[in-house]
């Protein structure tokens, strides 16, 4: 698989779990990672494995993790912007003074700090997830283009569908979901929280590839 998508030979490693899973990460093709379950390699025949090889392999060719990790910073920003931006307002509202009118302005701009500061992270976080769900699509296009056919991954997604096993909340932090082919803890789990799209609208994308 990396000579067919033309990257560097990543590092390869197993994971402990019965779950039907893997993740790619690594700043860049030059430092990549692999991980597969034991899962997933004892689950999957070898067209499926490929399958998830070749989409990992397109996480790394169109540098996801970069671009996951810079929106994860992105929403660790805008929440802590908007922490300042309530904490200012609240010590100015206890340190001025004025007459009523001035109070009133006052209390008005502290209520919408505070919807801001509430709000603009969840707006974010909620964009990031969606950004996520189309490199998922993308991920999946590219894996098509590597081994020509989109058979072994979508035999990979459906035998994942199927899978009842899970990880613990302790084994996997949820940081690194969207790492994942598919979401660890709730491989169904549709919404626009969800790290995933729905694997049924994963596959019947690909089978009309």
């Amino acid at each position: 698989m990396a000579l067919a998508s033309g990257l560097p030979m990543p590092r390869v490693y197993v994971m402990p779990g019965q779950q039907i899973n893997a993740f790619a990460s690594g700043r860049d093709p030059q430092h990549a990672v692999l991980a597969f379950t034991e899962g997933a390699i004892n689950k999957l025949n070898k067209q499926e494995l490929e399958g998830v090889v070749a989409h990992e392999m397109a996480h790394i060719n169109n540098y996801d993790i970069r671009f996951i990790t810079l929106t994860a910073v992105l929403v660790g920003m805008v929440a802590i912007i908007s922490e300042i931006f309530l904490r200012s307002l609240f010590f100015s509202s206890l340190s001025g003074g004025g007459n009523n009118r001035d109070g009133r302005a006052q209390l008005v701009f502290i209520v919408i700090g505070i919807a801001l500061a509430i709000l603009a992270p969840i707006v974010v976080y909620l964009v990031q997830m969606a950004i996520s769900r189309k490199r998922e699509y993308t991920a999946d296009a590219t894996a098509v283009k590597f081994i020509r056919s989109p058979t072994g991954l979508v035999g990979a997604l459906r035998k994942i569908g199927n899978d009842h096993s899970h990880f613990k909340k302790h084994e996997v932090s949820k940081a690194i979901a969207p790492l994942f082919i598919s979401n660890p803890f709730k491989a169904n789990f549709k919404g626009l929280t969800s790290t995933h799209p729905p694997l049924e609208k994963r596959i019947e994308v690909l089978e009309k590839m």
